[in-house]
């Protein structure tokens, strides 16, 4: 590697002590120094520090290109911190990062928690709901804080959820000499943190949370009607295959609750809707799921408003499919990308039928019946049949 002007270095609390040789070495060769107060301060940078601006930009660094400089960062720069977002920014040649044990190392180190088995999440610029998805039973999760008082606001979020029996931990100046860790169970939380600098390890105990299987129930979405039912969603998760980081369109979405069903499984989903209140749902649900920054809601009418999407990986069209709509979306669409479309009326079905005996793919015709009273005893009622189409571009 050439000699790089950038040095990315994880300082803990314990400062300049815990610091490698290699990492003193650039601290001394610096013109610049890069970091947050606590950092510049535990670092003991003088007049070469200078605070990172708020909002975080990185350009900032850039701006001392060819100069040698360092990056001051918590921990490990590359988990939750500074260090990709300027990796990305340069070349392989112009840097250099020398990591310290990470607030979830150390957290996992102090509990005696199998950190490959640990949730780690930073919830310091997210929302509690981003928990959601992570929130079972026995679950282990370490959490980074915004600051003392989002602790209270957690335990209250957790009580409220049904995990108030959950085991809780805050964890303050990991590393360091004030060093301190409490244990705590939630619903009884009522302990000022003295520290800003916290992180919170969870042992969930409560409900059952989230299944991980596709099918959620119907009730847990906010909806009008408009949704998906849980068996027929479930074939149509099968059929569209969802893998992590995929991008879907979910056309005519409804509830959304294809979208949410394919951003549990770690893609990101762009959710059309015609309506305002069943955007708006849409939102809701997202929101809810802790899944509003992998679920993006458009209101508008399909063709037009995909015009400006980027290409999916996977089209779910869940009613309303005419020629003018599959040709827009089919010339986007890439090899190997899937498109699943159901129709419960004899027209779009026609059509279904058409498009595959034209394309290919996988036509099937879907009747379900649920017991329901009927006088003093029961019956099946019928759903109205739903044709799905697959297929693979």
């Amino acid at each position: 590697m050439a000699d790089p002007w950038l040095t990315i270095i994880g300082i803990g609390e314990d400062g300049l002590a815990g610091l490698s040789e290699a990492s003193r070495k650039a601290l001394a060769q610096a013109e610049t120094v890069f970091g947050g107060e606590r950092h510049l301060a535990l670092a003991d940078v003088g007049s070469r520090g200078r605070p990172w601006p708020v909002p975080f930009d990185a350009n900032v660094v850039l701006s001392c290109r060819g100069r040698p400089t360092v990056v001051l960062a918590s921990g490990d720069p590359f988990w939750h911190g500074a260090g990709a977002a300027l990796a990305e920014k340069l070349g392989s040649d112009e840097w250099i990062a020398h990591p310290a044990p990470s607030t979830f190392s150390l957290a996992a180190a102090r509990l005696g928690w199998r950190l490959e088995t640990t949730t780690c999440i930073g919830l310091h610029a997210a929302p509690f709901e981003r928990l959601v998805p992570h929130l079972v039973r026995d679950a282990h999760i370490i959490c980074l804080m915004r600051n003392a008082a989002a602790v209270g606001d957690l335990a209250k979020w957790l009580t409220e959820r049904g995990w108030g029996a959950s085991l809780m931990w805050t964890l303050e100046a990991l590393g360091g000499p004030r060093e301190y860790t409490d244990q705590h169970r939630v619903d009884l939380f009522a302990e000022e943190v003295a520290a800003d600098l916290v992180a919170v390890a969870v042992w969930a105990r409560g409900t059952q949370g989230i299944p991980r299987s596709s099918g959620l129930p119907d009730d847990l979405f906010v909806h009008d009607g408009q949704i998906t039912k849980r068996p027929v969603r479930a074939l149509a998760l099968s059929a569209l295959a969802p893998r992590p980081g995929e991008r879907l369109w979910d056309i005519g979405a409804g509830s959304g609750s294809v979208s949410v069903e394919w951003a549990l499984c770690g893609g990101t989903a762009t959710a059309i809707e015609a309506r305002e209140d069943r955007a708006a749902n849409i939102q809701q649900n997202a929101v809810a799921f802790g899944l509003a920054h992998r679920i993006t809601v458009v209101t508008g009418k399909s063709p037009g408003a995909l015009a400006t999407l980027d290409a999916p990986d996977a089209v779910f069209i869940g009613g309303g499919l005419d020629v003018a709509m599959f040709d827009a979306i089919w010339s986007r669409l890439s090899p190997g990308a899937r498109l699943v479309a159901h129709s419960v009326t004899l027209e779009t079905e026609a059509l279904l039928s058409e498009l595959h005996q034209r394309h290919g793919g996988e036509l099937m015709r879907v009747e379900i019946s649920h017991a329901a009273p009927l006088g003093r005893y029961r019956s099946w009622e019928a759903a109205r049949p739903v044709v799905q189409w697959s297929v693979v571009r």
